[in-house]
Parts: structure tokens; sequence; C-alpha cells
């Protein structure tokens, strides 16, 4: 019978050793010699170890004095980072009591079916949110586009109650920007002042939009403004600025996102811009009013969006029994 083995044998003429340890006859037995590197000639300089990067070949050295320029004078050959986008200015005072005869959420206040639906999906959007920034979706994914097909389906109100809902996260805020340019509501939704906004930002490029963003006494909710009517909204979206600006939104703060309250898909055009600017689109449909070849339409505008996802409003009944975020409603 033939012998299978992926082990040397040891050679006949090899000689005992009772002295050595077990690796050292191991190694005389099987030359792990031929596992090492080459000796280095003499008078030959050894090659300097190098780090890969994705982007190029460089020295260890090289690599600590980029290190060292970047952590001591924040750049890289005379590149200054960017400063992280912060927001300041006055915080205005939100009306409470204008929040709860609307109908929304209001911060501080009892935990209710309403907040705890609107956490549901502000939980999903998060998930998604930093699963596109693991892909590598850039600034866009911080950003989700509320948008419906029709006026009149809820749309400001879903982003308005999202915003509030992100804003009580521990380590996030949320800016919630008013981009329908043609009927702003978001301002007077909230009771607050106006102001330059976005559309100025976008026109104007003396401009710089943080200081447009309205600041709000309820910890981590900010809100930028529509800004200035215009009968070229749509065009000065599709402008290369428009990157630019909302990029800035988002520069050096990984944990903001950015909520856009749009014009109506199927109403005006600027929804179908911005959503090449977003990483998801939240297209709200009203349960009595919103049918379905509108749906599909406006799903069909706004396919520039890698994400888009759906929530049904103003339902009163569900056939499958299922009442999301109705836990608290029973009182214990």
């Amino acid at each position: 019978m033939t012998q299978h083995s992926k082990f040397p044998e040891m050679p006949d003429n090899q000689p005992e050793s009772d002295n050595g340890s077990l690796i050292e006859r191991a190694a005389m037995a099987f030359d792990f010699r031929r596992l090492s590197a080459p000796p280095v000639p003499a008078g030959v300089v050894a090659p300097e170890p190098v780090v890969v990067t994705d982007r190029a070949v460089i020295s260890r050295d090289d690599a600590a004095v980029m290190r060292d320029r970047v952590e001591n004078t924040g750049s890289v050959d005379g590149v200054e980072r960017p400063e992280p986008a912060e927001f300041g200015g006055i915080r205005h005072s939100v009306d409470r009591e204008h929040l709860r005869d609307q109908g929304l959420i209001v911060p501080e206040g009892t935990v209710t079916a309403l907040l705890e639906e609107f956490r549901i999906i502000k939980r999903q959007l998060l998930v998604q949110a930093s699963e596109l920034v693991r892909l590598g979706g850039g600034p866009a994914a911080q950003r989700v586009l509320i948008c419906s097909p029709h006026p009149g389906e809820g749309k400001t109100y879903c982003a308005v109650n999202l915003a509030l809902s992100i804003a009580s996260e521990k380590e996030s805020d949320v800016l919630l920007v008013d981009a329908d340019f043609a009927k702003p509501s978001v301002l007077s939704v909230l009771g607050l002042p106006g102001g330059r906004g976005l559309m100025d930002a976008l026109a104007d490029p003396s401009i710089d939009v943080l200081d447009c963003v309205i600041g709000t006494d309820i910890p981590g909710l900010w809100v930028l403004p529509a800004g200035g009517a215009t009968n070229s909204d749509s065009e000065y979206l599709n402008s290369s600025r428009t990157r630019v600006v909302l990029d800035r939104l988002t520069q050096g703060k990984s944990n903001r996102m950015v909520i856009f309250d749009s014009p109506p898909a199927l109403a005006a055009s600027p929804a179908a811009e911005l959503a090449r600017h977003v990483g998801q689109a939240v297209v709200i449909a009203r349960a009595d009013r919103t049918g379905q070849g509108a749906l599909e339409d406006a799903v069909s505008l706004l396919s520039a969006c890698p994400n888009i996802q759906l929530v049904l409003n103003a339902i009163n009944f569900s056939p499958s029994g299922r009442k999301f975020g109705s836990y608290y409603g029973y009182g214990g």
C-alpha cells in the first residue's frame, strides 16, 4: 500500500540529536531556512518599508510627516481642512401650544402615539443614512427629501414632525429646510421670523448659507427658510452651486441630518431637481386622497434619488388591525 503524506520523510542519514529542542530538531529536519527572506548582500542597502494607501505609495517617514502636518496645522500641502459648519445667531422660541394646536409633536411633552409613529419612521431613515455613509454616499447620505404628489397631502406636517423627532436624538442635530419656494410654510408652522434662505444663497455667491440658518430653543433643531421668491428656482437648483451650498450645510458634521420640505412633485419642478441631491426621499400619500396613478408619477419624477419610501398619512382603518405607535395610548 502506498502511503501519502504532506510531510517530508526524515532522511535516513539524518543524525539524531538528544541535545536540541523540538523546534531546533524540526528546523533541521524540514529546512525552515527556505521560508526566510534571502540575505541582503554586503554593500547593498535594503529598501525602505512603505505604507500603501488607496491613493499612493508613500514611505513611513513621509507618512509620519504628513500626519504631523495635519495634526499641527490642519492642512496637507498647504490646503486647509474646512472648518465644521457651525450654526450661530439668536435662538428663537417655538410656541409649544401652537405646535399642539396643529397636532404636531410637542418637545418635552408626554409620549404619544404620534411621537411613537415618527420614532419608527425616523429610525428607519437614520439606519439607512448610516448605511449610505458606509457605502460612500457622501454628504447626500445625510439628506432626506419629504414630498407628496399633490398639495394638501401632509408633506409639511410630516417634515416638521420628522425634524422634531430627530432633534430629540442625543448625538445628532437636524436642519429643517423649507424648499417649497413658491408656498413656504415651515416658518409659520413653527412660529419663526422670516429672513434670507436657501434660494438667496443659491442666487448670490456672496451669501454664506450658514448665515441664513435660524436657531430655535428646541435643542438640536435648526431651520433654513426658503428665501426670496424667484421665477428661476428650478434653474438655480440645476446649477453647480447647489451642490456647493448643500455640502456646506453638513461640512464636518457627520451627525447632522438635513430634512427638505419640498414642493409637491406633480405641481412644481424643484422636487425632481432636489431628488438628485439627497440620499433618501419619502413620498407622503394621503389615504383618502392620493390616487395610485399620481403616486406612481411622483415616484417616477423622483427617480434620481436612489432610495424612495412611502408614508401613508391620515389613515383611520388598518385591514390587518396593526396600529403602530399606539402602545402609550393604553395608559398602562
